[in-house]
């Protein structure tokens, strides 16, 4: 059943839509905004962590008598200090801190808590640690050879028939599709088949990970920290201390970007532990060294893609195998790859098998459209290879299999109403993809997909005395979703924006509300904020029949103002929020609204992006002349806002296609763990992103609003890729395409043709 209002259907919003300043942007441009390290406490402690530097290490004895010594060191932990946990939590609790076997290089083997930095530090270099260094593999295809080192001597693949027998690094198999890829094989004119590899990015967010945790005796405990989601933070940390829930209070702080990085826990369970031994509020802040050592990049990938089309452009099948390791433990996104790998395509026949890795290297995070980028990369190459092979326009091949509403998806259910083909359009007709090319100039199209969730949130509205509104949400604000809550909120009472504010409320004064992911807040806290001001207009509502003595289904809710609905009503004057908040204590105390869900209906998103690349032949620098990015948002309820997260999805995409990669040495350490020698794109490497919102209505919302965050990061590599290729006149199949990849692949050529 369409959700969708009269108003938004009509194109009749006055609020939503429009682009109000930020409610956070002062107190961040004025330093006044406090973020994780800016959190502090009376008696303050100083928490530090001893990292491995062995990439797979059996750890033989940990000693930390000589630490526990040291003047000023009021705590020292180790895994002993954690007890058993629910078996959900034991990858978790292995992470954060090593039990028996150190498995990637900066793994947490033990923490300090002292009076200050100093000696910290000097503590955790009197911990001695006795280690039996054993054999490693950091690469996801060696690694998931049978005869590689093995991470965990009793990990079974599963998803496989037989059942294995054997343990190796490979965790589970994954499969989607329908049809019968073979048959739609024979039935091609033209097959491309070809292997692509992509390294690990990290999500690059300024802010490395910082909390401050303070329990006492009585195993009453707070948090304060920077995350994307502090009811994951309090639920988990609670299970891996064995304390109750209720007992832990979490607020998160202003967070300096996350990208999916910070939906997980890496030093909160361990400051709450130093602070639970210390009996003191204890803080640790990550270096960027850390942040790159411990805690979770993306994914790896080798994946082979294979296409079949008839001469006309009609895909007949599509198969693919994805490869992505995911750390040392279970859980890389291969599985959201496999079920992205062909979503922008409608096929008869089509199967995607996925296969989740194991290697000696951090347990990987979400980064935006997690699994996605890696495998639409290879899908899109091949896409772009096929339309030039019978000479047709790549745009006309994308639309002629285009899924569109009711087409069943690569990896199972119908589409609702989707955006993709209106999309391509926009492209097709955007000025961008008729413009000339300059020499050693390419230029790339390439289509991406995410699902997009909606899961559980929880919001309070109250209506202050003077008639103010505060919006209490449970998801931490990590791309603007405050401004959006207020429009929503505003465009529901009737009432100017500034008449309304949002605040992200802690743990103690909300229900559960899911981590700040998958593209969901402005659906999802969107859809409880309006659930919630329309409760709270009812009350209005209730407290003006009360008012005028007439029954509260005779009152009507308008412009921010109670109205009697009609002439048989009674001849009242209107009441403002203002003056039935001022009466309040009269008709029956305090006015709020209040709703909980767990929403369904977040919709698809598509996003298509233009790419103009130049190549230098002789350094084989790239240098990006223009780029364009279109995107079908549902409905933009602050378009500023929905175009940076256009921009900010390209320009990471941009330096994942270009620069951005881990690179391991052959002892298995990371050989660039700082922003020196992992190459971000900062502002002088990029044009200015142009961005072109295209709206069609998700029914799952009344205003239609489709997530927008994580879409834009999935086409860059696809779309840089076929523009690099068409400069250099070879198809890359990796990424980073840096220069001495490329002056490689150019010499190579020439060498071969001479």
């Amino acid at each position: 059943m369409s959700r969708l209002t009269e108003k938004a259907r009509d194109g009749a919003l006055k609020q939503v839509g429009t682009r109000p300043l930020r409610p956070d942007g002062i107190d961040k441009v004025t330093g006044r905004a406090r973020f994780g390290a800016d959190a502090v406490a009376p008696g303050m402690l100083v928490g530090k962590i001893l990292r491995s530097p062995h990439a797979h290490a059996r750890i033989k004895a940990i000693d930390t008598t000589k630490a526990e010594a040291l003047s000023g060191v009021k705590a020292v932990i180790t895994a002993d200090d954690f007890g058993d946990v629910d078996e959900s939590l034991t990858d978790t609790l292995h992470n954060i801190m090593a039990h028996g076997k150190a498995l990637y290089e900066g793994h947490a083997v033990a923490a300090v808590a002292a009076v200050n930095m100093s000696v910290a530090r000097q503590a955790l270099k009197l911990i001695e640690v006795d280690y039996d260094v054993l054999p490693h593999v950091t690469d996801v295809e060696e690694a998931a050879q049978p005869d590689a080192p093995l991470i965990r001597e009793d990990l079974l693949t599963v998803g496989v028939n037989p059942p294995a027998t054997k343990p190796s690094n490979i965790s589970a198999r994954h499969e989607f599709g329908h049809g019968d890829v073979g048959k739609g094989f024979a039935e091609a004119d033209i097959i491309v088949e070809r292997t692509f590899r992509t390294e690990a990015t990290h999500q690059g967010y300024i802010e490395p990970h910082s909390w401050l945790g303070s329990m006492g005796p009585d195993g009453q405990a707070e948090l304060w920290g920077c995350t994307q989601g502090h009811y994951m933070v309090r639920d988990t940390c609670a299970g891996l201390l064995g304390i109750d829930v209720s007992k832990l209070r979490v607020t998160a702080s202003e967070i300096g970007g996350g990208f999916g990085g910070k939906t997980t826990v890496f030093v909160e369970p361990v400051v709450l532990a130093l602070s639970r031994k210390a009996n003191r509020p204890v803080k640790i802040t990550m270096s960027r060294e850390e942040v790159f050592k411990a805690t979770g990049p993306t994914s790896s990938s080798a994946n082979r893609v294979k296409i079949g089309i008839t001469k006309d452009g009609r895909i007949t099948a599509a198969d693919a195998e994805l490869f992505y390791q995911g750390g040392a433990f279970p859980g890389s996104p291969v599985e959201f790859g496999a079920m992205a790998a062909f979503a922008c395509y409608a096929l008869e026949n089509v199967r995607a098998v996925g296969w989740d890795v194991l290697a000696n290297r951090p347990k990987q995070a979400a980064y935006r459209a997690p699994g996605a980028p890696m495998i639409v990369f290879a899908v899109e190459s091949v896409i772009d290879e096929l339309a030039r092979r019978i000479d047709m326009d790549p745009v006309d091949f994308r639309l002629k299999n285009a899924p569109k509403e009711g087409d069943r998806s690569s990896y199972g259910p119908k589409f609702g109403p989707i955006g993709l083909i209106q999309t391509l359009e926009a492209a097709k007709a955007h000025p961008h993809y008729s413009a000339p090319l300059g020499p050693n100039q390419g230029r790339g199209i390439a289509a991406g997909f995410w699902f997009n969730f909606g899961g559980m949130t929880c919001s309070n509205i109250n209506i202050g005395n003077d008639g103010t509104v505060t919006i209490a949400v449970g998801t931490p604000d990590i791309g603007g979703s405050r401004a959006s809550m207020c429009l929503m909120a505003a465009e529901e009472f009737g009432i100017p924006y500034d008449r309304v504010k949002a605040i992200v409320a802690d743990t103690s004064a909300l229900g559960f509300n899911d981590v700040t992911d998958g593209s969901r807040v402005t659906f999802s806290s969107g859809y409880a904020t309006i659930q919630s001001a329309r409760a709270a207009i009812g009350e209005m509502c209730k407290r003006a029949a009360q008012i005028w003595g007439i029954p509260e289904e005779a009152v009507d809710w308008s412009d921010g103002h109670a109205r009697p609905s009609g002439p048989n009503a009674g001849d009242f004057e209107p009441l403002s929020m203002a003056e039935i908040a001022a009466s309040a204590a009269r008709t029956g105390g305090p006015i709020a609204g209040h709703h909980e869900v767990n929403v369904d209906g977040a919709g698809v998103s598509f996003g298509v992006h233009i790419a103009d690349v130049e190549i230098d032949p002789q350094t084989g620098r790239s240098t990006v002349t223009r780029y364009t990015v279109l995107q079908d948002a549902g409905k933009a309820i602050h378009p500023a806002y929905v175009e940076g997260q256009y921009q900010g999805g390209a320009v990471q995409g941009i330096g994942w296609a270009l620069n951005e990669e881990y690179i391991y040495g052959e002892d298995g350490r990371l050989q660039n763990a700082g922003f020196l020698d992992y190459r971000m794109p900062v502002a002088s490497d990029l044009p200015m992103i142009d961005t072109q919102i295209i709206e069609i209505p998700n029914e799952g919302h009344p205003y239609g609003v489709r997530g927008v965050g994580e879409t834009p990061i999935v086409p860059p590599l696809g779309a840089i890729g076929n523009a690099v290729s068409q400069a250099i006149g070879l198809r890359v199949t990796e990424t980073p395409m840096s220069p001495p990849r490329l002056l490689a692949m150019m010499s190579s050529y020439r060498e071969a043709a001479e």
